[in-house]
């Protein structure tokens, strides 16, 4: 099993989750493409579940693959699928924050831009 960064991630990017991780498999894609998301990815064959990475992610946009919300469910292929197509010098595992730690506030205003109701 791996862990995915959702599209709760986009445009928030708060870094703690890269900070926390083991085995540095949480990248931010260095280049433009507009097919992704600006937002942080783990890559999934380098992903060993240890589940560390969940609970730093102040925006709540991290989970196991097999509970990834319905609403994200896409978002399971896209984190991989970056992987494909870019070369590992794409991608690097010191990301610069675009926003860091975000009031309770900014959390339920991103839910409700992505139309997600937390459990």
């Amino acid at each position: 099993m791996a862990w995915v960064i959702t599209k709760l991630c986009s445009d928030c990017q708060d870094t703690a989750c890269v900070e926390v991780c083991p085995v540095d498999c949480i990248y931010g894609l260095t280049v433009d493409d507009g097919s992704y998301r600006k937002q942080l990815f783990i890559e999934p064959s380098e992903c060993i579940d240890c589940a560390a990475c969940e609970p730093e992610c102040p925006y709540g946009a991290i989970f196991q693959d097999q509970e990834v919300p319905e609403i994200f469910q896409d978002d399971i292929q896209i984190n991989a699928q970056v992987f494909q197509d870019h070369p590992k010098d794409d991608f690097t595992i010191k990301p610069e924050p675009i926003r860091e730690h975000p009031s309770q506030e900014v959390v339920e205003a991103n839910y409700e831009k992505w139309g997600y109701q937390r459990r």
